[in-house]
Order: C-alpha cells, then structure tokens, then sequence
C-alpha cells in the first residue's frame, strides 16, 4: 500500500555478467527500510556489496539465496537474514537460469511468508497452502505424459509454434504473468514476444496486427520450397485474464479486433480463487509452455 511503498533496484553494468552487475540503494534508503535480495546464484559481488551499503545506512536485510554463496557471508556479516533457497536434489550443481521453471517460487515463498509475517502482504499460511495445491495441480494436467489435446500448456505451445506472440493481460494476476511469459520464451525457446496490458493493447497494437506480421499479409505460396524456405511468421495473440472487478473488460473488443485482422488468438483464464492463486496458475501454464516451445524447437 501507500504506506509500504516498494521500489525495485535495477542493476547497472556492461554486461549481464555477474561480476559486472552493480546495485545502488536510493538515496532515502535508512533505518526504517527493507532491503530483501533475491537471487538463483549469490555469487554477484554487487549483492554483497549492497548487502554491505544497506547494513552502513541502518536498513535490515533479508535475502534468499542458494546456501553456502558468497552473498551469505555479506548477509550473515550485515546481521541479516539470510534463508536457503530450496532446490531439487538435481539443481545443485547446475546454474539456475532467472526464467527457469521452479526458480520463482524457490525465491518467492520465503518472501511471502516474510512479508505475511510483517503484515506487508496477506499470505497466511493457508493461503501458501493454496498456492501449491493450484501448482500440483496444474503439474497433473500440463505434465509430459499428458496428450496435447487435453494439456493447456502444449496446446499452446503448439499454437505459438512459428509465431510472433502478441500476449494481452488484463486483471491484477495477469499483467505479470504475461511479462514473466515473455521473458521465458525468449530465454528458453528464443521466441520473441510482445506483451501489453488491456485495454491500452488495443491501441498499441492495432497497427502490429494490420502489417506484415497479420496472418493475411503474406499467404503461403503453393510453390514455396517448404524444406529450405521457412514460413512467413505472423502474430498470434495470447489472451491472459482474470476475472476483472467491477465486470468491466476489453475481452470482446480484444476478440473482434483479432477477427478482424484475420489474427488467431489462445485464450487462458484461471480458476477462481485468491490473486496469488490465480498468478500461481497462469504463470505455471505459460512456464510449461515456454518449456515445451523450447524442447520442439530444439533451443
């Protein structure tokens, strides 16, 4: 709330590198602020080093990190606190990608239980409790073993096969979801994506979906070489929403401006349930397809 405002330090640096990542708290930062540091690898120097600024200026830290990393011993020395992050038992030795499916909810769990617990957030214990309930089951139906025509994930997957992937959000669980979406097709499959919320989607991308890039733009040439001549990509949209408030959505106006420009849209909407629920669901089916995307096209 108004009261608890949260800031995100984005890192500076010539490379996405560990070691070439820096951190700066903001200059109002001091002894009545929380600093919490997520992280799949620990081994930044940045972090220690803004673990190490944050405990000169007064702030308390928190960090969730793999157990035994450097940034545990900044952590430690910065009278924080730091809390393992739980990984499978084949995880150990492998480093862990920021898209990768399971890495979020390693991170974020400690996280939630801390901000329930300090009366930032509301997620009592019961409510974690949901979340993995939501997550088993959505594993039981967009596992490996399930066929495509009644597995979600690969269904869209396979929809987004060849495609340039237009992702609308609309409701509070479904606008991160669809920027989490986004960046996983592109670190795991290499599929770029677009993503926007609605309505404003509507505005942004009206023009997207009349060029080059509408499925009636460029129709397949019967005489295309379809061994040595790739096909043309055309967008299709991914429609992420949750039950908005108030009753009022753009979803009909999202459809009938696909319709009309010839473009095929997916549709997910989850279960009701509470945001974190329903975050947990959407994200764990686009995790799964962004997987599968990347297993067919063999990135």
């Amino acid at each position: 709330g108004a009261g608890s405002p949260v800031t995100r330090l984005a890192p500076t640096g010539v490379a996405p590198a560990a070691g070439a990542l820096r951190w700066e708290l903001p200059g109002w930062a001091g002894s009545v602020d929380l600093l919490l540091i997520a992280t799949p690898d620990g081994t930044e120097p940045g972090l220690s080093l803004l673990a190490e600024q944050a405990y000169r200026r007064g702030c308390t830290v928190v960090a969730v990190a793999p157990a035994g990393c450097p940034l545990s011993e900044s952590v430690n020395a910065a009278h924080g606190l730091f809390i393992p992050m739980a990984t499978a038992p084949y995880d150990q030795d492998e480093p862990l990608a920021g898209a990768a499916p399971g890495v979020l909810w390693a991170l974020l769990t400690p996280l939630l239980v801390l901000l329930d617990r300090t009366a930032l957030l509301d997620a009592p214990p019961e409510a974690v409790e949901k979340i993995a309930d939501r997550l088993d089951r959505i594993a039981e139906r967009c596992g490996p073993a399930i066929v495509t025509y009644s597995n979600p994930a690969k269904t869209l997957a396979a929809e987004l096969a060849d495609s340039l992937p237009v992702i609308w959000t609309e409701g509070t669980s479904a606008g991160p979801a669809g920027r989490r979406f986004a960046a996983a097709l592109a670190e795991l499959s290499g599929t770029p994506a677009v993503v926007a919320d609605l309505p404003e989607a509507l505005a942004a991308h009206t023009a997207l979906l009349a060029g080059r890039l509408a499925a009636g733009a460029d129709p397949d040439d019967f005489f295309r070489d379809r061994v040595e001549e790739a096909p043309a990509l055309h967008a299709r949209v991914v429609l992420l929403r949750d039950r908005p408030s108030g009753g009022l959505t753009a979803a009909p106006n999202a459809r009938e401006l696909a319709l009309s420009h010839d473009t095929p849209m997916s549709e997910l909407e989850p279960e009701a349930g509470g945001e974190l629920e329903t975050l947990a669901e959407l994200i764990a089916i686009t995790d799964f397809a962004a997987v599968y995307l990347a297993l067919a096209s063999g990135a």
